[in-house]
């Protein structure tokens, strides 16, 4: 099992930044790649960025070159930098957890972390 706990949303202006966090606990060795998704009221939930155990990052368009992921293993903490913001990036972003050994393939969610972006 693993336990995940975002932390690090609230609400800022537009072209501000905020620093999301996300901390692991449980069964950590076992966790592959790292994400982060968001959703937002009223639509489905979006994949943001995905970080793979290797340290591969991959983003959605929509947000390349203004939002980061990085991972310490160390410390077993995800992060996400976000950078000029936009109302549009107002959303509840959740902190996923891939886990593919020993099998079934697993994934486990946090509990989410409001970002409100105000124009």
């Amino acid at each position: 099992q693993v336990q995940l706990v975002e932390s690090g949303g609230g609400l800022v202006q537009a072209g501000g930044s905020l620093r999301l966090s996300c901390a692991a606990s449980g069964s950590t060795n076992s966790i592959s790649t790292m994400g982060w998704y968001r959703q937002a009221p009223g639509k489905q939930r979006e994949r943001v960025a995905i970080i793979t155990s290797g340290g591969t990052t991959t983003y959605a368009d929509s947000v390349k070159g203004r939002f980061t992921i990085s991972r310490d293993s160390a410390e077993n903490t995800l992060y996400l930098q976000m950078n000029s913001l936009k109302p549009e990036d107002t959303a509840v972003y959740y902190c996923n957890a891939l886990v593919v050994a020993p099998p079934p393939i697993r994934y486990y969610w946090g509990q989410g972390t409001q970002v409100t972006v105000s124009s």
